[in-house]
């Protein structure tokens, strides 16, 4: 917490002057009963409104102002700075100046303050040293860009009087989905949001998944993209956001120029497994961002339908489909085996009947929750999995950091992204 803050005998935050954090203002729906009513500032705007729109007002003054003018004018000044962004299902928030820490609960939010220049200002995240692990196995191919999760508060079920000690300016994470969690409800979400900071997040993006009641009314789902373009609008960072939109534009186009007909595609699945014996599956073309490395490409996905995403299969339901590729997720964290994954295949009787087994075609993957910076990588290796002959072979990987492509054959500037992270714009 704040230094200007004092705690009762019954544990009620009080405010002895206001923080910066204070003119930090919501308006739409999380505004319940009066919320931050006493702030300085307000945001006005619709539930899910994707605009935002910089809440400015001109003044002027003269030499001859009076105190009460002065006052008034630097009020105006102040009020020139501050700016609003929305996103569903919190609504409109008006920030007088950027966040600067960041709490977040899941890795496609701290991808998002990670492209934006802020990964080393994140103060909590799901599971931090395993993506740590990972997102630096990517991060290894961006010249002069590193990043530190390791030793992080984990935030997969987080714990209110946490998020006070934390004190983070923003909470880059859906309240809809925390309010899901043991121990939260609606009025802990608002109780953090008026003393501590707003949220501002959205994660039932992930599949488009039913929020509950009381969250129901006009959440808006959002593709990854266009949520990482709200969150930039929340940072101040727009040519940030357009400087890697741009890349990824070029390289959607690299993609579709070059894809194969439907009926030349391979089959496909997805997996993830810790051993033999709990095999999950996962669709590759479902609506929301967990497929937003896949979708793009168009595999046919060897399941069909016959099996939902999440489900549990086992040897004899992967050769009924016989992919003639099996996608691994988690493959590329470092404590992953791929090697040994292979093999416990390779061994199987029913397992090394599959197609992609006898053809050398499993092949790693990093995870569905993805910020902009993944999804960029995973598209790209993902088409080189698929699509050898249209966007050259991706190397047999076990091991080690994101296989060092050869300049020609990758399919997005490196050093355009490294340079958006680091504000080299």
């Amino acid at each position: 917490m704040d230094s200007n803050e004092t705690t009762d005998t019954t544990g009620t935050i009080e405010r002895e002057t206001p923080t910066r954090r204070e003119t930090i203002t919501y308006g739409g729906a999380v505004a319940l009963g009066g919320l931050l009513a006493g702030c300085i500032g307000g945001g006005d705007g619709d539930e899910g409104d994707s605009s935002a729109d910089g809440a400015t007002e001109n003044g002027s003054t003269d030499d001859s102002s009076t105190d009460d003018d002065s006052e008034e004018s630097q009020t105006e000044d102040d009020a020139e700075e501050s700016y609003t962004a929305s996103i569903s299902p919190t609504g409109a928030v008006t920030f007088e100046s950027p966040p600067e820490t960041v709490f977040t609960r899941l890795t496609h939010h701290a991808d998002m303050a990670f492209a934006l220049g802020r990964g080393d200002d994140v103060t909590a995240l799901h599971a931090p040293d395993y993506y740590d692990g990972l997102w630096n196995q990517y991060v290894e191919r961006l010249p002069g860009v590193s990043l530190d999760w390791s030793g992080l508060y984990s935030s997969w079920e987080p714990d209110k009087e946490k998020l006070y000690d934390l004190d983070s300016d923003i909470h880059l994470a859906d309240p809809a989905w925390v309010t899901q969690l043991e121990g939260w409800g609606r009025e802990d979400i608002d109780e953090i949001a008026e003393n501590v900071s707003p949220w501002f997040g959205n994660s039932l993006s992930d599949r488009h998944q039913e929020p509950t009641p009381e969250w129901a009314d006009g959440y808006e789902y959002y593709g990854l993209w266009e949520q990482f373009e709200i969150v930039a609008r929340a940072f101040d960072e727009n040519e940030r956001y357009e400087a890697l939109a741009e890349v990824r534009e070029g390289l959607l186009s690299t993609i579709d120029e070059r894809l194969p007909p439907e009926e030349e595609r391979p089959t496909a699945v997805m997996i993830a497994a810790a051993d033999i014996e709990q095999i999950y599956a996962y669709t590759l073309s479902n609506p929301g961002f967990l497929t937003s490395h896949t979708r793009p490409l168009g595999p046919r996905d060897a399941f069909e339908g016959s099996v939902e995403s999440g489900t549990v299969v086992d040897f004899e339901t992967i050769l009924e489909a016989d992919p003639d590729v099996i996608l691994y997720l988690g493959g590329m964290e470092p404590g992953t085996d791929m090697a040994g994954r292979r093999t416990a295949f390779e061994e199987d009787p029913v397992g090394s009947e599959v197609t992609a087994v006898r053809n050398d075609r499993i092949h790693p993957q990093g995870a569905r929750y993805q910020g902009p910076i993944l999804n960029l990588f995973q598209i790209e290796m993902t088409a080189k999995q698929l699509y050898p002959d249209e966007f050259g072979a991706w190397p047999r990987y076990e091991s080690g950091p994101y296989p060092e492509i050869p300049e020609g054959e990758r399919l997005f500037d490196r050093q355009r992204v490294a340079d958006a992270i680091n504000g080299d714009l």
